[in-house]
């Protein structure tokens, strides 16, 4: 009786972390950690400068005040400036996100699939006249034994 071992947990562990997708989703939340600290520099030290110049520097102080007085921590405030920073912080990276590796590289990916397409265009023609080739020299090997000897 052979008996099939099973594989141990940690064998299955190895196996799992070497298969690519791990370790390119791994390399992905690294390189997204740094690039959101580029996205918060970017915030910080542009976008908030501009904004100071309306009103406050750090978006973090805009906030409405929902109790009749609001000093400190007392009171309900809504703090609407972080959720603003926020969403700029979004459409900063979703934009840059965008137009430095999506647009790239689904224009890259689409002239692949052309030339791709065109390879096997040129490849289905070689095909094509290789057999029309084949055709003939059928056609003219049966018309040469039809013209030729007779044996029967």
């Amino acid at each position: 009786m052979s008996a099939k071992k099973e594989p141990s947990v940690l064998q299955g562990f190895k196996a799992f972390l070497m298969r690519g997708n791990v370790i390119d989703l791994a390399v992905a939340v690294v390189i997204g950690a740094a690039f959101t600290n580029i996205v918060n520099a970017l915030v910080k030290g542009i976008i908030n400068p501009l904004v100071g110049a309306i009103g406050t520097q750090n978006l973090d102080n805009y906030s409405t005040c929902l109790s009749p007085s609001c000093h400190g921590t007392h009171g309900i405030q809504l703090m609407w400036g972080s959720v603003l920073g926020a969403a700029l912080s979004f459409l900063i990276t979703a934009t840059v996100v965008y137009f430095l590796m999506v647009l790239p590289m689904s224009k890259y990916l689409a002239r692949q699939a052309a030339r791709k397409a065109a390879r096997e265009g040129t490849k289905e023609v070689v095909e094509v006249s290789e057999l029309e080739v084949l055709k003939e020299i059928r056609d003219a090997l049966v018309a040469q034994r039809g013209t030729g000897h007779d044996d029967h």
